[in-house]
C-alpha cells in the first residue's frame, strides 16, 4: 500500500515538473504607442460608426442588395472562406497531436541466405530447409510526452493560423463592401454628370440657335456662330464619354458582385444621398480591436511567438513511448495460432540532440527573428490603420467645406449665364462672354458632382478604416 502511495506521489511530482517546463514566452500584445485621440479630433469619444452594421450604415436599398450579392458571390471572398475552411481542418487535426499514433501492419517475408554463411548453416540445421519465412501482423503504438510544451505550442500555432485566416476573410469582406459602395457612388456621380451634360447641351443648342438668328439678321458675324457651334460640340462630346464610363463602371460593379458584366438598375440621385453630420471615430485603441486586418496581423504574431517555443523545445530531450503487439510465425499455417504466435513489447526512449550541425540553434535564432519581424509588422499595420482613419477624418472635414464652396460657385455661375444671355440679347455683351459663362457653369456643375462623390467616398473610407462594422 505504501509502495503504491509513493508511486502516486512521485507521478504527481513529475507531472508538476513537466507542466512547469513549457518553453517559450506566453504571448503579450506589444505596445503600439497609440495616441489618446485621432488627429483633428478635439475630444476623445469611445462611440464609433464602426459599431454600426453595414446594413444599417448603407441605407440605399439598391446598394444593400448589391452588397448582399457581393458578399454571397464575390470570388475573392469565396477564396478567403475556403482558406478559413482549410485552416479549420488543420485546427481540428491539431487537437489530436497529444494522442498516440496507432498503425496496423501485415508483412510476409521469405529470404534465402547463403549456404556457406552462418545464417544459412543455422537454417539448414534447425529448419531443414534452405530459406526462412516470416509472417507478422501487429499493432504499433507511438506516443511522445509533451515535456517542454512543444505540442501545446503547435496547437497554439494552428489556432492562431485559423483565426488569422478568419480575420483575413473578414478584412476582404470589409474591402468588398467598401468597394461596392465606392463604385455605386461613382456610378451615381457619372449619372449626375451625364444629366448635367445633357442639360447644358440643350442650353448650348439654344445659344447656337439665337446666334444663327442674329447672324441672319446681320447683328452677329460668322465667327460667333462658329464659336457657339464649337462650344455645343464640346458639350456634346461629353455625353458619349460619360456613357462609356458608366458602362465600364457598371461592368466593374457587376464583377465585384460575382456576376457577368451587365447594367445596374438604380433610381437614386447623387445629390439626394444623405451624409451624416456626426461621424464619430472613437479612439485609436478601438482600431486594434475592430479592424480585421489588424487582428489578422496580431494572430500572425501569436503564431510566430509560438514557433519560437517549438524551435526551443527541439533543443531538449524527447521522451517517446512505443509499444507493439500482434502475431508472428515462421510458418503461414500456424500464423494465427494463439497464444503461441502472440508477441508484445513496450519501449521508452529519451533522445537528446547533441550535434545537428547547428541546425536546431539556427532554427531557434531564425524563429526569434521572424517573431521580431511580426512585431514590427503588427506595429506598422496599427500605424497604417490610425493613419487611414486620420486621413478619412480630414477628408470628411475638408470636403464638406469644398462641397459648400462648389455649390455656391455653381449658383453664382448659373446666375451669370442668365445675366450674360440677357446682356447678349440687348447688345451689351458679346458672344464670347455667353460661351465663357456656359463653359464655366458646366465645369462647376461637373466639379460639384465630383465633390459630392468625393465626400461620400470619404465617408466610406472612414467606415472601412475604422473596421467596417466588425466588433
Amino acid at each position: 500500500m505504501n509502495n503504491r502511495l509513493n508511486k502516486i506521489i512521485l507521478f504527481s511530482f513529475l507531472s508538476l515538473i513537466v507542466a512547469s517546463c513549457k518553453v517559450g514566452q506566453n504571448y503579450q500584445r506589444p505596445n503600439a504607442n497609440l495616441p489618446e485621440k485621432f488627429r483633428n479630433i478635439t475630444t476623445a469619444d469611445t462611440s464609433s460608426i464602426a459599431d454600426i452594421e453595414w446594413k444599417n450604415f448603407f441605407t440605399d436599398p439598391v446598394l444593400q442588395k448589391l452588397i448582399e450579392k457581393g458578399i454571397a458571390n464575390n470570388y475573392d471572398l469565396q477564396i478567403a472562406l475556403k482558406n478559413v475552411a482549410a485552416s479549420q481542418e488543420r485546427l481540428k487535426q491539431a487537437k489530436w497531436l497529444q494522442t498516440p499514433e496507432l498503425n496496423f501492419a501485415v508483412t510476409a517475408q521469405t529470404s534465402y541466405p547463403s549456404k556457406n554463411s552462418l545464417n544459412g548453416l543455422s537454417v539448414s540445421s534447425f529448419l531443414g530447409k534452405d530459406h526462412v519465412e516470416d509472417y507478422n501482423a501487429s499493432f504499433n503504438l507511438s506516443w511522445e510526452a509533451d515535456i517542454w510544451g512543444k505540442i501545446s505550442r503547435q496547437k497554439e500555432t494552428a489556432l492562431a493560423q485559423y483565426l488569422q485566416s478568419y480575420e483575413a476573410a473578414k478584412a476582404i469582406q470589409t474591402q468588398v463592401v467598401a468597394a461596392i459602395a465606392q463604385d455605386y457612388y461613382n456610378l451615381l456621380m457619372l449619372d449626375e454628370q451625364l444629366s448635367i451634360a445633357k442639360q447644358n447641351l440643350i442650353l448650348s443648342d439654344t445659344t447656337l440657335l439665337f446666334t444663327n438668328l442674329q447672324f441672319k439678321a446681320g447683328e452677329s458675324n460668322s465667327l460667333a456662330v462658329q464659336q457657339a457651334e464649337a462650344q455645343e460640340k464640346s458639350t456634346q462630346l461629353l455625353i458619349p464619354q460619360l456613357e462609356q464610363s458608366i458602362a465600364v463602371q457598371e461592368n466593374a460593379l457587376s464583377i465585384l458582385t460575382g456576376a457577368m458584366p451587365d447594367s445596374i438598375s438604380r433610381n437614386a440621385k447623387l445629390s439626394e444621398v444623405p451624409v451624416s453630420a456626426y461621424l464619430n471615430a472613437g479612439v485609436p485603441a478601438g482600431v486594434v480591436s475592430r479592424r480585421p486586418d489588424v487582428r489578422a496581423q496580431e494572430q500572425s504574431l501569436i503564431a510566430a511567438n509560438a514557433a519560437v517555443g517549438i524551435a526551443q523545445a527541439q533543443l531538449y530531450p524527447q521522451l517517446i513511448i512505443t509499444a507493439s503487439g500482434g502475431v508472428n510465425s515462421f510458418k503461414a499455417s500456424n500464423w494465427f495460432q494463439t497464444p503461441a504466435s502472440l508477441f508484445g513489447g513496450v519501449m521508452g526512449s529519451l533522445t537528446q540532440p547533441i550535434l545537428q550541425r547547428k541546425q536546431l540553434k539556427t532554427n531557434l535564432a531564425v524563429a526569434k527573428i521572424e517573431r521580431d519581424k511580426s512585431v514590427l509588422a503588427f506595429r506598422q499595420t496599427v500605424l497604417n490603420a490610425v493613419g487611414e482613419v486620420s486621413d478619412a477624418l480630414t477628408a470628411n472635414d475638408k470636403l464638406k467645406e469644398q462641397r459648400e464652396i462648389a455649390s455656391q460657385q455653381v449658383n453664382t455661375l448659373q446666375d451669370g449665364i442668365k445675366s450674360a444671355r440677357l446682356l447678349y440679347k440687348s447688345g451689351m455683351a458679346n458672344y464670347l462672354e455667353v460661351i465663357t459663362a456656359q463653359e464655366n457653369a458646366l465645369q462647376a456643375e461637373l466639379n460639384l458632382a465630383f465633390m459630392q462623390r468625393q465626400q461620400l467616398s470619404a465617408v466610406v473610407d472612414l467606415y472601412r478604416s475604422l473596421g467596417g462594422g466588425w466588433k
